[in-house]
Order: C-alpha cells, then structure tokens, then sequence
C-alpha cells in the first residue's frame, strides 16, 4: 500500500453499517483494512470498495478470539502507515428469554461486543496517543438506552460500549483524539435474521437505510461529535424519549417488540 491516503481500519465490514462504514471511507479517500468473519463475502465486499478508489487490505478473523484479534491488529500495523481512523463495528446479538437461551451463544455476544472491542481499542488507542491523533467510531446502539427484555445480554453489551466510549471520551479531552459512539436504532441488516428475531415486531418492522447510519456516523466522526443517534426520524425520537422515560416503562416498551412472536399477533 502506498502512504500517499489516510488509513482506516473496519470490523464487521462485509456487510450492513460496516460495509456502508467502508464503503463510504474509500469514497472519503482512504484506503482500507477491513475485517469479518465471514471470509466469501469478505472479499466480495473488499472488491467494491477497490472500485471506490480504495487500496484494501482483506482480514478474515473471528474477533472472539483473543489471538485472532492480536492477528488483525498486527496486520493493520504492519503496512508501515498510521491507523487513521478506526471503525470498531463488529457485534452479534440474539433474541428470545435469557433463561432459555444456549449459553455459549450469550457468551458469543460478550467476547464479540464487548471483549473484542475493548482488546482493539487497546491497542490502537495506545499508538493514537503516542502520536496525539486519530479516530474511533464504536458502534453501540440506541439499544444502550433501555433494558433489552428478550434481547438482555446484547442491550446490556451496547451499554458497556456506551459507558465505554464515554469514558475515554473524558480521558482523552485534551488530546488530539477523537472518540464517537454511533447509535443506530432498528437497521436494515442481516441482524434480526441472525439473532432469530424474524417473528418478532422489531423484526418485521421497516428499519433505517444502513447506508444513511453510516454517513450519519461518519459525519459526526469527522465533525468530532460526542455521538451520533443515527437513521430515521423516528429513531431519533426515539433516543429522546428514552432520556426521560423510566427504565420499567423502557423494558415493557422492549418487550413488545422483542417478544417472541409479537410479530405475529394481531392488534400489536
């Protein structure tokens, strides 16, 4: 790669926000690294973004695993070239009573979510602060505002990348970094299909444009915006609402629409 464009780094890249988030930071002029564990599309994906003008590097890695996170790291720094921006998007979630849910499943979201998250800001933050420059967009959620009845271990994970950011946020002030969390409400993703959410209301309901989140996020990313509650209006209503309201009324509210089968019944 040459050095001649800034560099960003993406997980999550091979498809919904994270491609968008790539896509749309090579046609920005960056070149790329981007990340997924899914390796076909992938490199599908990465071919998209080279006819956007970008120079890109493909990393196939499970994120939940630590060394296969410490393996995209050193390949991200081994092109010799500052990580510009990082884009830390990857996450899972699933849907249904915690209670009955597998267990290895839940623990998934956590080493994905949060876990990994924290591992690679770790380590690109450390090299940011030595330089006194860069970016981090995490990807958290309008779903770290409320009780995620029915989806409780991934609420809660976009909570902990919530309090995360904002934190370091504080930390880093005075510093030449910026830190934004991207708070996207229900997106138009293989999300809900992959948590086993497709009979539910959320499920079922139309969703934002991904391509609008990630422009939304970018835009705040590069305006040095704290946050970003990103898509339709209704969305971003919704994250007002969510400041006042109390958590009890939030998680009924979640459970109407995360319920097992609320998508099918009528009157809902």
């Amino acid at each position: 790669m040459s050095a001649a464009k800034p560099l960003a780094l993406i997980t999550g890249a091979s498809s919904g926000i994270g491609y968008e988030l790539a896509k749309q930071l090579a046609e920005r002029g960056f070149d790329l690294v981007v990340n997924a564990e899914d390796d076909v599309r992938l490199h599908e994906a990465a071919e998209r973004m080279r006819a956007a003008g970008a120079q890109v590097e493909v990393v196939q890695a499970n994120l939940r695993d630590f060394e296969a996170t410490e393996a995209l790291y050193a390949r991200a720094t081994a092109l010799g070239r500052s990580l510009d921006v990082v884009a830390l998007n990857a996450g899972v979630g699933l849907g249904g009573p915690f209670a009955d849910n597998d267990l290895e499943r839940e623990l998934e979201i956590v080493d994905l979510n949060v876990r990994s998250t924290v591992h690679l800001a770790k380590r690109v933050l450390r090299d940011m602060v030595a330089r006194d420059d860069g970016s981090i967009l995490v990807t958290s959620s309008i779903a770290a505002t409320m009780p995620g009845s029915f989806q409780a271990v991934y609420n809660a994970s976009k909570s902990f990348l919530q309090s995360f950011t904002e934190a370091l946020q504080n930390e880093l002030k005075d510093t030449g970094i910026t830190l934004t969390s991207l708070m996207p409400g229900p997106t138009e993703t293989d999300f809900f299909d992959r948590a086993g959410m497709d009979d539910t209301k959320v499920g079922r309901q139309d969703k934002d444009d991904p391509a609008g989140v990630a422009r939304q996020g970018l835009d705040a990313l590069f305006s040095g915006k704290d946050k970003r509650v990103a898509g339709s209006m209704k969305t971003k209503a919704q994250g007002l609402a969510n400041k006042v309201l109390p958590d009890s009324a939030k998680a009924e509210a979640h459970r109407k629409m995360a319920e097992p089968g609320s998508g099918e019944r009528d009157g809902d």
